[in-house]
């Protein structure tokens, strides 16, 4: 796909809406290979973490690929391992190094920590920004009670909430509170991994279209306003799938029947030891 890729917008500052995930690569050996293809086949966004351990997968991938940096969003993330401000600071170092560059297009705090207060770790993300390490800065998996807290504290605006969100969960209060305070919303593991696509619903729809399950669901998501997606790929295949979603539409029957999955309440993200109290 070389027309480029619709892009989601907030203030001026445009964001790719669909991205490559990089979690969880069962052959790494692959890893550097997949990123510069999905480089090569018109993908500006990819989304990584220091957790995922594919930083230096992102980085060799980009060095290799021809993407110049302007036409590039990058966006890592610090765990809660390294809430402290001093902590984050030296994890936000070590993923630039990986990574390549000098600062990402967005930085975002990958779990609320349960022993460090949010206002100490929200301080060191607006520094990051504030000292160009990072253009845009935002939160991941964090809930009603805590997106208020990370927006009561931020000096800078959060630009998005990167949350599990698929056709099985639904995340309508998370949702409701991103847009009242203006946070775009980035959906990981959008395909529940994998858990959706033989679904009759969706399966149907797919055959309607002439498209595949996993497309079915990736526009499901992105004909609701303000989200993005960041689906992994494992092949050539998916990775060109997954953007050539561009050409139709779903009907308004199509998105009700997709929206009466996510009475399922499938959370497939759910660390015991890292998650908040959740909204439901």
């Amino acid at each position: 796909m070389k027309n480029g890729i619709p892009h989601i917008t907030r203030k001026d500052i445009n964001m790719p809406c669909v991205g490559l995930g990089t979690m969880l690569y069962p052959e790494p050996e692959k890893a550097v290979d997949l990123i510069k293809y999905a480089l090569d086949y018109g993908y500006t966004h990819i989304d990584t973490a220091r957790k995922y351990g594919s930083e230096n997968w992102v980085g060799e991938a980009i060095k290799l690929s021809n993407i110049s940096r302007d036409n590039l969003w990058v966006t890592t993330k610090v765990t809660e391992d390294n809430a402290k401000p001093d902590d984050f600071r030296k994890s936000l170092e070590t993923s630039l190094s990986a990574l390549n560059l000098d600062y990402v297009d967005l930085l975002l705090i990958h779990w609320p920590s349960r022993s460090v207060p949010i206002k100490d770790t929200v301080r060191a993300l607006n520094d990051a920004k504030e000292e160009g390490l990072a253009l845009n800065i935002g939160i991941s998996n964090f809930t009603v009670p805590l997106i208020e807290e990370a927006v009561r504290y931020s000096k800078s605006e959060l630009f998005c909430n990167q949350i599990e969100y698929h056709a099985y969960i639904n995340q309508d209060k998370v949702l409701d509170a991103c847009d009242k305070y203006g946070i775009l919303v980035t959906c990981h593991v959008p395909l529940a991994r994998g858990e959706i696509l033989n679904d009759p619903i969706i399966k149907s729809i797919a055959d309607k279209h002439n498209k595949s399950p996993a497309q079915i669901a990736l526009k499901w998501l992105l004909q609701q306003s303000r989200i993005s997606v960041v689906p992994r790929a494992l092949s050539y295949k998916e990775i060109e799938e997954n953007i050539n979603i561009f050409d139709f539409n779903l009907s308004t029957d199509d998105m009700s029947q997709i929206s009466t999955l996510r009475s399922n309440n499938l959370r497939i993200v759910n660390p015991e030891v890292r998650r908040p109290i959740w909204d439901y």
